[in-house]
């Protein structure tokens, strides 16, 4: 871990008046959840299900609902590490303003970082919703009525189908967390990237439309990114111990 990266990246926090932090899977390994694109991730072992599919087949929901309850819950487990924490301090400080995840875990939410200024672009893997009303669900009676019989009951109040409350392949990006997301980029003088392979688009856009906006840009990520070219400061290491420095966590 160099010193000197730690102390330049500390340096453009203290200069910078209105900072929005991007994150991405590798902050929340750290936590013990695999990044799904990763060696052993979940798409290595089981190929994803298309959102078409989801709304299109019965079986296919059943599926994948198996999935979500058989298959061990990492992400209900999982406690926020020094990264989610670091970032946590710097948008209670009033550093930050906002954090865009790709993260669906939750994590930010449990450091610490209030609700309303966490922007998921993938949405979140810890409540269901009716894809029809958006009303929210909780996961503890689905999988009792799932276990009971095989199925999911469709939505309560308007009978729409029920979903894990996260962006399946295929399915449209929230229009209005990607609005949100454009203005705190906008209106950032220092947009930090961690934990990003930042090859996902639209949601890697947002460093480039960040420094095309005149913002100072940084990446954190354990390995290089396809970006690192257009970035004021690159760190190549482990995201906890680097940000728990960087803003002196301990």
């Amino acid at each position: 871990m160099s010193d000197n990266s730690i102390q330049d990246l500390a340096a453009l926090i203290d200069e910078a008046s209105r900072v929005v932090i991007f994150t991405g899977a590798g902050i929340s390994t750290e936590s013990g959840i695999p990044d799904f694109r990763s060696p052993g991730g979940v798409w290595s072992k089981m190929k994803p299900i298309q959102f078409q599919d989801f709304m299109a087949s019965q079986d296919v929901r059943r599926e994948s609902w198996r999935r979500k309850f058989e298959g061990g819950d990492k992400i209900a487990n999982a406690l926020p590490n020094k990264g989610h924490l670091a970032v946590a301090k710097l948008v209670q400080s009033g550093k930050a303003s906002h954090v865009i995840t790709q993260n669906i875990d939750n994590l930010h939410q449990n450091s610490g970082v209030p609700e309303t200024q966490v922007i998921e672009l993938h949405g979140n893997a810890t409540y269901a919703k009716c894809l029809d009303c958006g009303n929210p669900v909780d996961f503890a009676p689905l999988e009792l009525a799932f276990t009971a019989t095989g199925d999911v009951p469709d939505c309560e109040h308007c009978g729409g189908i029920i979903k894990s409350a996260t962006i399946s392949f295929g399915q449209q990006m929230p229009e209005p967390e990607m609005i949100r997301a454009e203005e705190a980029t906008y209106g950032c003088d220092l947009f930090i990237a961690i934990g990003s392979s930042l090859v996902v688009y639209p949601a890697a856009g947002f460093p480039v439309l960040a420094k095309n906006h005149g913002a100072k840009l940084v990446i954190l990520n354990r390995e290089p990114t396809d970006l690192d070219g257009y970035a004021d400061l690159v760190i190549n290491d482990e995201i906890g111990p680097v940000l728990s420095r960087a803003v002196k966590l301990d």
